[in-house]
């Protein structure tokens, strides 16, 4: 067989009614990317020639996503859904337009397989092109095969023909081998053969399996590669199966990310996305969520109860209880209990978050501490400085955002208000529950409150008949009075 470059097709184009969504779907998604970019990536491990998806529901919203994830690929619109056939024959046709077509192996895959991998892929190619077979399909054996089409071999191990669970007999229904529904195809013979396709049966549809019995009857062989996990080839097709594909690719990663010298505590509600990226003894600690592009470096310990969204950790730091997104953590740093970290928050090095605080567009620097329930936002804080508890960073003015500079070492007393715009200088202290609407010199202390005032028996005039009334007569009753404490 030719050493050609291969093209793939990828066939997208059902309704996917059992899903009962708006979403096409192939864009539904596990493990942080769609059923259809999975499938995408698996496909490219072979480094295909071309690789065209066949869309049809939703096309607007599948070919605008594919335009964003992986822009190299073509599409074909399937305007009517009348079979696999019929799906492969646009598609050819398109590549032939196109002159993307050589003779070269076609590769046809099931756009809502996502735990499709590359290597089985190049498997299928290899196999192919050894056998030179006509055509070469994915199988797999299955304990309860029900509902599939089975593969039937004749003595040679070559396949006979593929028959659906409907029209098998007893015999044939006890064969385990099913047909994946995934190809690699001899063009020569899959073009002729997709001419002759006709939709003479109960769903009046074009079946790609057909092409296995004619390219049989014109005397070329058809092979079969069973795959070693039959995980591999299971579709989605409702929720449930959504549901189970994504438990199953969460072990596979797990189990890869294990292997390579991160810890888990409980795998299974550990939930890592396939563009993550952790370095050895990281400790991953229950219902932790690590999505998007994050990267967590060598001895971080993160969770329980995290999401961590496209972010970075930094070595030794530890994020307990915590939800994060586009943030960045420096090494050593502490987040946590019950922090939320908005996109555009920096944490330094040996810097420290703690419970109950929020951060969105603001950095922290190294060895500073927001340590209690406190809001910063819009603002840089230096170096070793300390935010006392409740402080709030002022930064909207009901119309526009605004900036606070906060500098090296300083200290903010508990309850301050710091109101954007707004500049503390290095070294300064702000008094507890001051509000600071003026920038406050390097060094200098900043009051921002007024004096207090007492008034003496307010609670007896004005709420006499109160328990707050009772309880304090009974006190004054108890204490001595003004200058009895010197005579004794």
């Amino acid at each position: 067989m030719t050493s050609a470059a291969p093209v793939v097709i990828v066939l997208a184009a059902g309704e996917g009614k059992r899903m009962r969504s708006a979403t096409p779907k192939v864009l539904h998604r596990i493990a942080g990317r769609s059923l259809v970019g999975h499938v995408i990536e698996a496909a490219a491990a072979i480094e295909p020639a071309h690789l065209m998806v066949v869309v049809g529901h939703g096309r607007d919203e599948v070919v605008a996503h594919l335009d964003e994830v992986a822009p190299w690929v073509d599409t074909v619109v399937q305007d009517d859904q009348r079979g696999t056939g019929h799906a492969v024959r646009l598609a050819v046709e398109a590549l032939a337009e196109a002159g993307a077509l050589s003779d070269g192996p076609i590769i046809v895959l099931s756009g809502d397989t996502p735990l499709l991998t590359g290597a089985t892929v190049s498997d299928l190619l290899s196999r192919h092109v050894a056998d030179d077979a006509a055509a070469t399909l994915l199988s797999a054996d299955l304990d309860d095969p029900d509902g599939y089409g089975r593969v039937v071999r004749n003595a040679d191990g070559w396949v006979d023909r593929i028959v659906e669970h409907r029209d098998a007999d007893e015999a044939t229904r006890a064969i385990h081998e099913i047909n994946a529904g995934m190809y690699a195809f001899h063009p020569a013979d899959l073009l002729p053969a997709l001419g002759l396709l006709t939709t003479a049966n109960d769903q009046g549809e074009e079946y790609l399996t057909d092409v296995v019995g004619l390219m049989r009857e014109s005397g070329r062989p058809v092979a079969a590669l069973r795959v070693p996990d039959s995980d591999e080839i299971l579709g989605v097709n409702d929720r449930v199966q959504l549901s189970e594909a994504a438990a199953l690719m969460r072990d596979r990663i797990n189990r890869r990310w294990m292997r390579d010298g991160v810890s888990m505590l409980d795998p299974s509600s550990t939930w890592i996305d396939v563009d993550v990226d952790l370095a050895a003894d990281v400790t991953l600690l229950p219902q932790t969520s690590l999505l998007g592009p994050t990267s967590v470096a060598s001895g971080a310990r993160i969770g329980p109860g995290t999401t961590l969204s496209a972010c970075e950790v930094g070595a030794d730091a530890e994020v307990r209880h915590t939800w994060a997104d586009l943030a960045v953590i420096g090494s050593g740093a502490a987040v946590g209990p019950f922090s939320y970290l908005r996109p555009g928050t920096r944490i330094g090095d040996r810097a420290k978050v703690g419970a109950y605080v929020e951060m969105k567009n603001s950095s922290l620097g190294d060895g500073a501490k927001v340590p209690h329930l406190s809001y910063v936002g819009d603002a840089e804080i230096g170096e070793g400085t300390n935010i006392g508890a409740a402080t709030i960073f002022v930064n909207y003015d009901g119309v526009e955002k605004h900036a606070t500079v906060v500098g090296r070492y300083v200290r903010i007393g508990s309850d301050t208000m710091l109101v954007a715009p707004v500049t503390v200088g290095d070294g300064a202290y702000t008094a507890a529950g001051s509000v600071i609407t003026d920038d406050v010199p390097p060094g200098a202390m900043a009051v921002g409150r007024a004096p207090q005032r007492t008034i003496p028996g307010w609670v007896a005039r004005r709420r006499a008949d109160s328990d707050s009334a009772r309880a304090a007569a009974e006190a004054l009753a108890q204490s001595p009075a003004p200058g009895e404490e010197e005579n004794r």
